[in-house]
């Protein structure tokens, strides 16, 4: 008598897909203070440590167009060699909140399995962008920002703004925000979207451009502004420690920093390469004149600290290393708090040399 044999086949491969209502749960869980804290660690230790003979992140590329809006889709990716293949697409539409309500940037991140090509996860980039961008900025704000800074610019005060302050907030010890948005409603509605981040009795005042410029000690740019139509503040009056966050260049032609400004201050990228096509970077004939990468600065404090007392620009055109510390920093917490949907996307059958085979 033959005994009844069971063959059990492989599981199929599976991805975890994260979606906005899975994150809001780890927000609810860790709290965005934590949240934040945890991405500057996570961020600066990666920076620490990067290697690009380890770590191969390719200047992104995409579609950018102006019918039916102005607007551009692009992919960053990111190669950790033996480990982890990151690939992040985002989409940048200026008119999207007045004509869709929806935010200017919209993205989405998905992780490999080089071994194998699997699909791991795809996880919303929307907010994961906006806190490494913030995270980013603390970085940079931490290394090359006078210790005393107090008051704090905004010009351009959307999304990204948001997590900006946030993120100062968390290294500072703030005592006055100025803000200017081109568009009154966004000012105006400022303070109280900042409202969960718990920051009283911090002053938040709506101010004009050229008082901003004056009474800042660090400066933060993230507007929509047109290319070509750039600087979005002048050259005037700033106090000679004055640190800038320029966080809108994202597209040639685009830039939010007067030259003159650029060309009498220490420059810190944080991915040169990119900066130099899409970025503040842009903006220099002599390539000479930008300084370390974010990366290098990290590693090496003491080598730039004594530019905190002299006039500074973090250009922050994003970098993929950011969105891999940010998407596994949310994944880590998915997993602890079991959070996230196991589905089934890839067609990986017993029969791998019958494409068919998943139907028959």
């Amino acid at each position: 008598m033959v005994d009844n044999v069971v063959v059990v086949s492989k599981s199929p491969l599976q991805t975890l897909i994260l979606t906005v209502e899975d994150t809001r749960r780890i927000v609810e869980y860790v709290g965005l203070d934590v949240l934040m804290d945890e991405t500057i660690t996570r961020l600066t230790q990666a920076f620490e440590y990067f290697d690009p003979a380890k770590t191969v992140v390719p200047v992104r590329t995409g579609f950018s167009y102006e019918q039916p809006h102005v607007g551009l889709v692009e992919w960053m990716p990111l190669f950790e060699k033996h480990r982890q293949i990151v690939i992040k697409a985002v989409g940048y539409h200026p008119q999207n909140p007045s004509l869709h309500n929806l935010p200017t940037v919209l993205s989405t991140v998905s992780a490999y399995d080089p071994a194998s090509g699997h699909l791991s996860a795809v996880i919303d980039g929307t907010f994961l962008t906006a806190l490494r961008t913030g995270a980013a900025s603390a970085i940079a704000t931490q290394l090359l920002a006078s210790s005393n800074s107090q008051v704090l610019g905004l010009i351009g005060v959307g999304a990204q703004a948001v997590t900006q302050l946030h993120g100062l907030s968390r290294c500072f010890d703030l005592k006055k925000v100025l803000i200017f948005d081109s568009d009154p409603a966004v000012s105006q509605s400022f303070a109280e979207r900042v409202a969960c981040l718990g920051l009283n009795p911090l002053e938040i005042c709506q101010a004009d451009v050229a008082d901003i410029v004056a009474a800042a000690d660090i400066l933060c740019t993230a507007t929509s502004v047109d290319v070509n139509d750039g600087p979005v503040f002048p050259d005037q009056n700033l106090k000679p420690w004055l640190h800038v966050n320029a966080v809108g260049a994202d597209f040639p032609g685009k830039f939010e920093v007067p030259l003159s400004l650029l060309e009498r201050s220490f420059v810190c990228p944080d991915f040169r390469d990119q900066a130099i096509r899409e970025g503040e970077c842009q903006q220099f004939k002599n390539l000479k004149q930008i300084g370390a990468e974010l990366s290098n600065v990290v590693k090496h404090p003491a080598q730039y600290r004594h530019h905190q007392q002299q006039t500074t620009v973090f250009d922050s055109t994003g970098f993929a290393l950011e969105d891999q510390v940010a998407m596994n920093m949310l994944l880590d917490y998915a997993t602890e708090l079991q959070v996230g949907t196991l589905v089934e996307l890839e067609s990986a059958t017993a029969e791998v040399k019958n494409p068919y085979s998943f139907v028959l």
